[in-house]
Parts: C-alpha cells; sequence; structure tokens
C-alpha cells in the first residue's frame, strides 16, 4: 500500500527500505581464532585449500574389496586391517581388507560391504548379499572441493560454520570489528532496579530490553545510563556519544513536550528526522544524525521498543554490522484467535505456537498493549496481521519467532 492510504503514516516496509538507504557499514576487520568466532561477520570468503574427505573413506565397519573378486557365498581371505588415520596398502587382488569407519580405502577397492551381513571364518570373509560398486564408499571431496567457497564474505557465523572451517583446516578468520551501539536513557521519573520508587516514578525497563537485545546481537555496547531531563546534559552526553559510537539508539524522549530534549539535542548537533510509521506497537520513530554519526529514536512504550527494535531497526543494525545474509521467510501458521475490527497499522501480536485440534495454532497473549512489556516474555515469537484486514480463527498469517529474529 502506499503512504496516502493513511495519510501521516508511513508503511513499515518502506521505512525499512529507507534506513538500508542510509546504512554505513563497518570496514575495520580483524583476524579472531575459529573457536571465537561465533556470531562474528565474515569480512572475506572462505576458500578451501582441500577437499573433504581427503580420500574415498568407509562409511562404517565392514570390508573393502573388489567386486571383480566378489561372489555371493565366495570366500575370500582377509589381507590387511584399516583402522580410521591409517595409511591403507594397495588391496591386493582375489583380498578384501577389513575396515573401520572414517578409514581410508585402499586402492583397487570399489565397494564396502557392511559387517552385520557377513561373517568371518578362519581369518576369511563370506557374504552372501549382492553388492553394488561404490556401496558404502564417502567419495573424495563429496563435501567439499578444493578451491570451493564454503563460506561468503557478510556471513554471520554460527556453530556448524565454526566445524566447517575446521574440516577444511582454518585457525583464524578475518572478520569486522563489532558495531558500537551507545544507549542512552532519558528521564527524571527514570530509577534503576534496586533503586526505591517514589510516587510517580518508574523502572527502567527500556534500558535492559535494549542492551539485551544489542547484546543478543553481537554487538558492542556503550551504556550511558540514564541522563536528567536537562537539554544541556543531553547534549553533552549526544555528542560525546556520537564520538565513540558507530550508532546512537534511545528510546522516548523525541515528543514536543518541554522536559523531552533528546529532539532538541540531536537537531542542534545534526539532524533528526521524525516518521509515524503504520506499525503497531510502535508508531512514533525517529532517525538522524549526531555530528556523522547515525541516531535510532524508539518509542518510549515497552513493547513498542521491543517490536519497532527487531522489526525496523535490527536490519539496519546487521547491514550497519556487514552482515549480508537473506533472512528467510515467515511461517505460515493458523491463528487460534479472531480479528473483527480492521486495523489501520500493520500489527505485530505477541503470541505463541500451541496445540489444539491436532495442529499448530498461533495463541495472543490477552493484553497487546504497548505499554505490556510481559507479552513480549510470555510470547515465542510475532503474528503478523496486515491493515485494513479482517482475521478468522484459523486464518493462516505470517508467523516468525524471536529466536530467529535474534540469530
Amino acid at each position: 500500500m502506499s503512504c496516502c492510504d493513511h495519510p501521516g503514516l508511513m508503511p513499515v516496509d518502506q521505512m525499512i527500505n529507507a534506513l538500508q538507504q542510509q546504512v554505513r557499514a563497518v570496514t575495520q576487520t580483524e583476524n579472531v581464532p575459529v573457536g571465537q568466532a561465533l556470531g562474528r561477520v565474515l569480512a572475506a570468503d572462505i576458500t578451501s585449500a582441500v577437499q573433504v574427505p581427503p580420500a574415498d573413506n568407509s562409511a562404517m565397519d565392514g570390508y573393502a574389496l573388489r567386486l571383480c573378486d566378489y561372489q555371493p557365498g565366495k570366500a575370500l581371505p582377509i589381507s590387511q586391517r584399516i583402522p580410521a588415520g591409517a595409511a591403507p596398502a594397495p588391496l591386493q587382488a582375489g583380498t578384501v581388507a577389513r575396515i573401520f569407519t572414517g578409514a581410508s580405502v585402499p586402492e583397487g577397492a570399489d565397494v564396502v560391504v557392511m559387517q552385520e551381513v557377513c561373517r568371518e571364518d578362519n581369518n576369511q570373509l563370506i557374504c552372501e548379499k549382492n553388492l553394488i560398486a561404490g556401496d558404502n564408499i564417502r567419495a573424495a571431496g563429496q563435501d567439499i572441493q578444493h578451491g570451493q567457497v564454503v563460506l561468503e564474505k557478510g556471513r554471520k557465523l554460527q556453530p556448524q560454520d565454526l566445524g566447517l572451517l575446521a574440516s577444511i583446516g582454518v585457525a583464524n578468520v578475518s572478520v569486522y570489528r563489532r558495531l558500537k551501539i551507545a544507549l542512552i536513557s532519558t528521564g527524571d521519573e527514570i530509577r534503576e532496579p534496586g533503586e526505591t520508587l517514589a510516587p510517580g516514578q518508574i523502572y527502567n525497563s527500556n534500558r535492559y530490553t535494549l542492551l539485551g537485545l544489542c547484546q543478543a546481537m553481537g554487538f558492542d555496547v556503550l551504556d550511558l545510563g540514564t541522563l536528567a531531563d536537562d537539554f544541556a546534559i543531553t547534549r553533552n552526553a549526544f555528542a560525546a556519544a556520537a564520538e565513540q559510537a558507530d550508532v546512537i539508539i534511545s528510546s522516548g524522549g523525541v515528543s514536543v513536550g518541554e522536559e523531552d530534549h533528546v529532539k532538541a539535542a540531536v537537531s542542534a548537533l545534526g539532524e533528526l528526522n521524525l516518521w509515524r510509521m503504520a506499525i503497531k506497537p510502535g508508531k512514533p520513530f525517529a532517525f538522524g544524525r549526531v555530528g556523522q554519526t547515525p541516531f535510532i529514536g524508539l518509542p518510549g512504550n515497552p513493547s513498542a521498543v521491543f517490536v519497532t527494535f527487531l522489526i525496523v531497526a535490527r536490519g539496519y543494525l546487521l547491514a550497519c554490522q556487514g552482515v549480508k545474509q537473506k533472512p528467510s521467510a515467515p511461517l505460515q501458521l493458523p491463528i487460534d484467535f479472531e480479528l473483527k475490527k480492521p486495523g489501520k497499522r500493520r500489527e505485530y501480536y505477541r503470541v505463541r505456537i500451541v496445540q489444539k485440534d491436532g495442529q499448530l495454532m498461533l495463541e495472543k497473549h490477552p493484553n497487546q498493549s504497548s505499554g505490556v512489556l510481559s507479552s513480549a516474555s510470555w510470547a515465542d515469537g510475532f503474528a503478523i496481521l496486515e491493515l485494513d484486514q479482517t482475521f478468522e480463527r484459523g486464518q493462516l498469517v505470517p508467523y516468525i519467532s524471536f529466536s530467529q529474529l535474534l540469530s
């Protein structure tokens, strides 16, 4: 849909695309040991200098032989024993080799027969089974070829990637340095956990939600704490953050109220654009720069912070980190609720997967208010409900898990 369908509200996808046009990716790199590279982003393609496996090897414990020597029921002498890691001699014609899983297949052998269908008698192999050439042999290079690009630049390394790198003998990898995020909270009413609340005060949940989200995504965090509602203090803190961080993120404080100084401070130091998105929760969203450092201003309500970070800010931040992986498509799952009134914004319901009526369904948290953070801890993902539509129980909708968003 276009912006004019709901005047003043920018569609979510348009906002995401607009941010992608503003990406300033980190370019500095560092070499790290493979064992410490989990979650880091590759700064160069990884090309294999070896083939995997390096030689034909046995897929199981059994016997290696030449098919031309074999007849069902015919006894063949065992000429050698080949454990994994040994270098076998060429197979003598008319004999078999006792072989174990992962061991190199001797030159001349073209089939491995599993031990369960054989028997040994006086150091001879007897088998009644019909055999086919190539059975139970893992060919050299069937996993990885010499010169093959196994992992591409921009990939965020997963646990299985570390094993893959080790399998081709890579000990260290070049990765981009971690993106540094400066987190800033504002408000005289904000108190830290452990402090005593006076009337009108609240605990600072957004600071810790954002801290956890940034850490889960592998960023370095410069936590600047909570600023008093004072223009000079706010301006100085933002100026200092711009000198140290790649991106500055705050929550709340960008409205036009007399005590909201973030908007004025950012504007004084750089520029600020305020948008109203067609998203629920989280309509207000700000993007700009402090000096030359990008600034993201998230809404103030706790669930709105959680939603807008994961749905809108996340992709921008990953691109700044150098990640080039394509996002996986959401699942399509039926909902265990209905929505009779069409929404004017795309809604991200906090839901969890349950089994009902013999199928997996999405159950919604009973309170979808932007101020109810417990819904995010209760849920395991988002059900995406497009605007201008009604929804019936059992209707398929896109679902994306929190674990997918944070991987």
